[in-house]
């Protein structure tokens, strides 16, 4: 079952966000022109939507982000949607994946969540890109751990995650999640379905049961 991140080491976690972002930087620089434009797991964005928001922490001061904020009407759906729109069609590819790695040791991290919160929306977003492009990474376990571990109730309503009659299991990590009907996958696919997403067909699976995958869960 996931724990907390009362014991969780700062200095931990700063390393894995500077190298997760390091990684995701080497991604986007190889991915092609018209991978660029293909749909993300982000409703409503495509990939180059997606970098563009992943560098928005190191590209706003504080009065600039509270100045965006204020003109969506306070909405911060809003407000991360405009921005991710503009940004990425200010920034090409090039820049977007240079803004990631030149800011890997930036100590951004997003307003709410816990300690994780820096490292979750990285590991996060980068899934979105990859999985919505088939490509096959795989975020190391010891990044993956602590943000299962840091899921809480305020972050399921957040994300509009709605778990009623499912247990997610990991296949590679021992960690389950909800109570009811088991739902098994990756422990990288678990976390995208609590933060919100619907995966591809396929990723996950209801084991020796054999019942069908809820379809609010994939897409």
């Amino acid at each position: 079952m996931a724990g907390t991140t009362n014991d969780l080491d700062p200095r931990a976690l700063r390393r894995a966000t500077a190298a997760e972002r390091r990684e995701l930087a080497d991604v986007l620089d190889g991915l092609r022109p018209e991978q660029w434009d293909a749909p993300s797991l982000c409703a409503g964005w495509r990939v180059r939507e997606t970098a563009a928001h992943m560098s928005t922490g190191f590209r706003y001061s504080v009065p600039r982000f509270a100045a965006e904020l204020l003109r969506s009407g306070g909405s911060l759906h809003r407000m991360t949607d405009r921005c991710a729109r503009r940004d990425a069609a200010a920034h090409t590819p090039a820049e977007l994946a240079a803004l990631l790695r030149e800011h890997a040791d930036h100590p951004w991290r997003p307003p709410v969540g816990g300690p994780a919160a820096g490292l979750a929306h990285d590991v996060v977003h980068g899934l979105d890109i990859t999985v919505a492009l088939g490509l096959d990474r795989r975020v190391p376990l010891d990044r993956i751990r602590p943000l299962l571990d840091s899921i809480t109730p305020r972050g399921l309503r957040f994300f509009g995650v709605d778990l009623t009659g499912v247990r997610l299991c990991a296949d590679d990590l021992d960690f389950s999640h909800g109570q009811g009907t088991p739902v098994h996958g990756s422990a990288q696919d678990l976390l995208l379905v609590l933060h919100g997403r619907r995966l591809p067909a396929g990723r996950l699976h209801a084991g020796k049961e054999g019942l069908p995958v809820p379809p609010t869960l994939v897409v």
